[in-house]
């Protein structure tokens, strides 16, 4: 009896010990990148590149906590103090510096050092899916936005000129600007597709993690995700200056010009979705032919 007080005495103090430490633990977190956090939940709700944080973030924990913990996950301490130090190191130098995406990575980092030190590197493994989806979360610094934007602008402007010609329609095209008779339709930044491709990619890396197995499949996936994305802002680019020069100008601005871009989107993702099960309508057939085979 006095032996079996004992070990439950020893349980009771080491959970107790194990549940302050993870609360000291995040408190310093919450201390520390509480300014990163808020900057991203801005961003997620002013800038509209980054609107769909406000999804993955909330999916990516929820698949975590569907999948919960793998059975015999052991924590790795030492690889997760070293990723948690890593991090906070960014985090400093970052703050030092005044450079938002340092912060919003050191973030990211730290939490798979906690993930890690907790459960090991197998869990962390496990919730790949979330841990993709927290990544793609995370609104990228604008340098690299406007890099990544001036050649879909201008992608999506040849696109758009090339279907606007096989309509018949007279079309000179400078760069990201089609002159068409009587007006001119500019190709912004807002309009290169970046926002919906940036979707695209990220609805590829939910549907590839929840229906398919083999990773082959989900990079065909993934690759497909691309040329999709580009050929449908082509697509619309196409129909806003078909509309404004049948239509009117008011064709190509403002709730009609938006609704464009909502349905295009909509046919983006009802594309992406066929394909995606499509393969796993195929990956379920691998089996039975390697069995024939």
């Amino acid at each position: 009896m006095q032996v079996r007080a004992f070990m439950t005495t020893s349980a009771f103090v080491r959970d107790r010990s194990l549940l302050l430490l993870w609360t000291i633990t995040g408190m310093a977190f919450l201390l520390l990148f509480r300014s990163p956090m808020a900057g991203i939940a801005s961003a997620w709700w002013n800038d509209p590149e980054a609107g769909h944080g406000l999804l993955l973030a909330p999916v990516a924990f929820w698949l975590a906590y569907r999948s919960g913990i793998v059975p015999g996950a052991r924590p790795q301490l030492a690889l997760g103090s070293v990723l948690v130090a890593l991090g906070v190191s960014t985090r400093v130098v970052a703050a030092l510096a005044a450079e938002a995406f340092g912060g919003r990575l050191a973030l990211i980092l730290c939490i798979a050092g906690l993930v890690i030190a907790g459960w090991g590197v197998r869990q962390l493994r496990a919730w790949w899916l979330p841990a993709v989806l927290l990544a793609l979360a995370v609104p990228l610094p604008d340098i690299i936005v406007g890099s990544l934007a001036l050649p879909l602008q201008f992608e999506a402007s040849r696109l758009g000129a090339s279907l606007l010609e096989l309509r018949g329609v007279p079309v000179h095209l400078d760069g990201n600007v089609i002159r068409l008779p009587g007006r001119e339709l500019f190709v912004t930044e807002a309009c290169s597709g970046l926002r919906s491709l940036t979707a695209l990619l990220s609805l590829g890396v939910l549907l590839g993690g929840l229906w398919l197995e083999h990773p082959a499949l989900r990079i065909v996936l993934l690759a497909l995700t691309l040329p999709i994305g580009v050929a449908i802002n082509g697509v619309r680019v196409f129909l806003t200056g078909f509309l404004s020069l049948f239509v009117g100008p008011q064709a190509a601005e403002g709730f009609t010009h938006l609704t464009q871009g909502w349905l295009m989107f909509v046919v983006a993702f009802a594309l992406l979705a066929a394909i995606a099960w499509f393969l796993a309508w195929l990956e379920s057939r691998l089996p039975r032919v390697e069995r024939h085979a």
